[in-house]
């Protein structure tokens, strides 16, 4: 569970638990890696679902042509390896559209989400106006942003 508010509860795991105690509370939640409408169906907004498939194709027919290298992927709605099902026919009209627009958006490479300004918890500026965060950026965040409240673990 990475946070709970009045109406719904976030996850981060692919555990269906989250709806279901969404469901026994009254309130709406997310699924997270696979459609899990079943699990609660009265609490389920949508779910953000992970496909393998784009990747291992690909690394497959790398790896047969003896181009496939190791490394790190970071895949998304672009190549096909993300998308957000099962969204909940009560969600509101615009909400819909602007989900829409977001994805095609992904898609074509137009919406960007690791876009600056982003202000550390500090108030220090860790990424720029209009700068746009690469693979090194991401793989090195060990800030929370302004206006997160607490201290990341030390893993001490």
């Amino acid at each position: 569970l990475i946070g709970q508010g009045a109406d719904v509860l976030l996850q981060n795991t692919d555990s269906s638990a989250v709806l279901q105690a969404a469901q026994d509370k009254g309130v709406n939640a997310f699924g997270w890696d696979s459609d899990m409408t079943a699990y609660g169906p009265k609490a389920h907004l949508a779910s953000s679902i992970i496909n393998w498939g784009p990747y291992y194709i690909k690394a497959t027919k790398d790896y047969q042509a003896g181009t496939w290298t190791t490394g790190k992927s970071w895949w998304g709605v672009k190549e096909g390896a993300i998308d957000f099902v099962s969204l909940a026919a009560d969600v509101p009209e615009d909400a819909k559209k602007k989900l829409d627009e977001v994805k095609a958006g992904l898609k074509d490479g137009s919406f960007t989400i690791w876009k600056g300004p982003i202000v550390g918890q500090d108030g220090k500026e860790v990424l720029a106006k209009d700068a746009v965060a690469d693979d090194k950026f991401l793989g090195g965040i060990s800030f929370y942003v302004k206006g997160v409240e607490g201290k990341i673990p030390s893993g001490k």
